[in-house]
């Protein structure tokens, strides 16, 4: 059966990078991956959560959240308590940009990434990891212009994809009217060289087989790749000017 964008099984959704997108923050990114829309935004804080004080190495946490009309019904803003859903996205956010740096090269500094979806189509998670990624290298590329971080805080390259089985069929990047009637459903996070960070693999439908598996990590690995070549194009193309504070520091 044809996709619903009529991509073939093995194709992305068109994927675009906005960088700058907002003025105040670090390092900012509006991520289009076909429908969908995540807002990424980085803060760099001069401090680190407790539990690491007097180490010399820093953090990176991450909050997510869907604005209220990101779906075709309004979802209420979570006031309060978050759901376990969000807990879940923030965590996978946080570990797998994690291990796109060398933490112990960027001081006792935490960088908070927030990211916001606008739009919802499917695949908001991959999307958030994706786009964050970038946000991340523009704050601290900043950083390692003035001279306050070394260039090997940065580790690796990270992106982030879906794949699943619907209709029977292996597909890359669902979107979501294949997400939702998936038989088999995969997040995969990987690095520039070729090492998985997190694999979320579910049967929703029936269990899947080794064989079925491999072809799914094969398609994933396939959409990853071309999703880092996007990242480094992007990245090429920005300069992002030094803030004055940091520039003072580097004095």
């Amino acid at each position: 059966m044809p996709r619903p964008d009529g991509r073939p099984n093995d194709a992305l959704r068109p994927v675009r990078f906005h960088l700058g997108f907002t003025e105040y923050a670090e390092g900012s990114v509006l991520i289009e991956a076909g429908r969908t829309r995540v807002l990424c935004n980085v803060t760099v804080e001069e401090n680190v959560p407790p539990w690491l004080k007097g180490q010399g190495r820093g953090w990176l946490t991450a909050e997510y959240a869907m604005l209220p009309r990101s779906t075709h019904t309004r979802t209420p803003r979570e006031a309060g308590l978050q759901s376990g859903r969000t807990k879940e996205i923030q965590r996978l956010i946080g570990r797998s940009l994690r291990a796109a740096l060398n933490l112990e090269h960027l001081g006792e500094r935490t960088l908070i990434v927030d990211c916001d979806v606008i739009q919802a189509d499917g695949g908001t998670r991959t999307a958030a990891i994706t786009g964050g990624y970038v946000a991340v290298v523009l704050a601290l590329r900043r950083l390692i212009e003035a001279g306050v971080v070394p260039p090997e805080v940065l580790r690796t390259p990270v992106a982030a994809v879906s794949v699943g089985i619907v209709e029977g069929e292996p597909r890359l990047d669902l979107c979501y009217a294949e997400d939702s009637v998936a038989e088999v459903d995969f997040n995969v996070v990987m690095t520039g060289d070729g090492r998985f960070v997190e694999i979320q693999g579910t049967g929703e439908g029936r269990a899947f087989t080794t064989e079925e598996f491999q072809a799914l990590l094969e398609l994933a690995r396939k959409g990853i790749a071309s999703l880092l070549e996007a990242q480094a194009r992007a990245l090429e193309e920005a300069v992002p000017p030094v803030p004055p504070a940091y520039e003072a520091r580097a004095l």
